[in-house]
């Protein structure tokens, strides 16, 4: 096991939240991993490939997806991480997909996304 806080296992939130929750915080990180690379394509390809919209949308899908697994006492324990928005926006693009706009999921992924992550790899390595 190398010193990389990353390479660590996340002991103390799998034995407080349980190992679903420490993989779903894992899976929020390599999707926020998966926006930036999408963001740093920019914005005019985004605008201009739909398949670059659909992969943001999809990123959103399971950024919200693995929120919604994480128990709902490292929830209640840190509300200053906005899981319980990133599991609504979810819902909002899968189920009302023909409602969704793009201008609204590049700004999730440019500027939400981001210190989202942060907070998520700041209880990992905390």
């Amino acid at each position: 096991m190398s010193g990389d806080p990353a390479s660590r296992p996340h002991t103390v939130v799998e034995q407080r939240y349980g190992r679903r929750t420490c993989l779903s915080l894992q899976d929020i990180l390599d999707f926020a991993n998966d926006a930036a690379l999408l963001v740093s394509r920019g914005r005019e390809a985004y605008d201009s490939d739909r398949m670059l919209a659909l992969a943001a949308e999809a990123i959103v899908n399971r950024i919200g997806e693995a929120s919604g697994r994480v128990s709902p006492e490292l929830v209640a324990d840190h509300p200053e991480i906005p899981f319980r928005r990133a599991k609504g926006i979810r819902n909002f693009v899968s189920h009302r997909y023909d409602r969704v706009d793009p201008a609204v999921v590049w700004a999730a992924l440019e500027t939400d996304i981001p210190p989202f992550a942060a907070q998520v790899r700041g209880l990992l390595q905390g």
